[in-house]
């Protein structure tokens, strides 16, 4: 399996194939998500995603998942995800990127990480979760956005086929932009499916002041 296969395991294939429910409003999913376990801690980080089709605002979810929200924020404060694009988008699932270039390029990441997928969080629309390989434990730089509640992503055990994908953190502002990009039309770009025709580009990914949190 190619990291471009990414979480579309035979597993998961089969699973969508027969269907997957989606969502047709255009606000996330709500699910409880505990806050800073203290008032002398910091309030949850937040991520402006600056795209081509407009802005996206995300909450990170530290306390819930330390190693996916800390590795996400490190690529995040380091401008790694800058110019990078939305590499596959399927309507009624989810919009991947993270990873690859405009000319469909993998840019070299850092060490994978844990998975967290047993954190209580689940895939609904609007949440943010580490994609992978067939290995549980191979998330590394590239991330999705569901845009339906996809439960059969979630943590049922911890086996191979039963891990799930670690959900880190939510979308607060902007689903209406992603709703837009899961819209567009899409191709073959040599191996790679379901790739926007025209690049959709993250021009600028960073981490909010507390000052510009509501």
């Amino acid at each position: 399996m190619t990291r471009l296969s990414l979480f579309l395991s035979t597993f998961f294939l089969g699973t969508l194939m027969l269907g997957i429910s989606g969502c047709g409003a255009s606000e996330p999913t709500t699910q409880t998500v505990s806050t800073a376990p203290a008032a002398s801690q910091p309030a949850n980080p937040r991520v402006l995603i600056e795209t081509s089709k407009g802005n996206i605002t995300v909450e990170v979810f530290p306390s819930q998942a330390p190693q996916s929200a800390g590795n996400f924020l490190n690529y995040v404060k380091t401008g790694f995800y800058d110019g990078l694009v939305f590499h596959r988008v399927i309507p009624n699932f989810m919009i991947q990127t993270g990873g690859m270039t405009a000319d469909m390029a993998e840019k070299p990441k850092n060490a994978p990480i844990q998975n967290e997928a047993d954190n209580g969080l689940k895939n609904l629309r609007g949440t943010l979760a580490m994609a992978r390989t067939g290995d549980p434990h191979s998330a590394s730089s590239q991330f999705f956005i569901n845009v339906a509640d996809n439960a059969f992503l979630d943590h049922r055990g911890k086996t191979p086929q039963g891990w799930g994908y670690a959900v880190f953190g939510q979308v607060v502002d902007g689903m209406d932009v992603i709703d837009a990009i899961v819209a567009v039309p899409r191709g073959n770009r040599g191996p790679h499916g379901d790739v926007p025709v025209e690049p959709i580009v993250m021009q600028r990914v960073s981490v909010l002041p507390e000052a510009a949190k509501p």
